[in-house]
């Protein structure tokens, strides 16, 4: 199924702060939601590869890591804040440029998330704002 995207923000702890899955399907502008046993596959394949991500945050300069990993037909991109948290997307089609340009806009809407006092590092994002915000970005590039 293409366009089959699901992306995480996983902190410093290897604990997910948030997550989000973007499906291409009959009405393209909200997606049809992931089976529950794929969404607990795409689970487990970014959780596997986030050992890869922190072996090779340390070989790059840039805080885009590109494609770390590959599971069968999906493709594991990553991207290293300066702060440790590592936003991952595991997705089925090749679009690097508009992924770049996705982790790019979603981390500056991380960066407003933590300029709030009442937020904790590490901490899940529930911020309906936020989630609203990452669904533009997803139209915008990468559906």
């Amino acid at each position: 199924m293409p366009g089959t995207y699901y992306f995480v923000i996983v902190g410093t702890k290897d604990n997910p702060i948030y997550e989000a899955e973007f499906t291409q399907g009959a009405d393209a502008s909200e997606g049809s939601p992931m089976k529950e046993d794929q969404k607990h596959l795409s689970q487990f394949i970014i959780h596997t590869a986030l050992d890869v991500v922190d072996e090779l945050m340390w070989c790059y300069k840039e805080s885009y890591l590109k494609v770390v990993d590959k599971f069968n037909e999906w493709y594991i991109s990553a991207y290293v804040t300066s702060n440790g948290m590592r936003f991952m997307l595991l997705h089925d089609t090749t679009n690097p440029e508009g992924i770049k340009n996705f982790f790019t806009d979603v981390h500056e809407l991380y960066i407003k998330v933590l300029l709030n006092p009442f937020y904790e590092i590490n901490s899940p994002i529930t911020s309906r704002a936020f989630d609203n915000k990452v669904q533009q970005l997803k139209r915008k590039y990468l559906l």
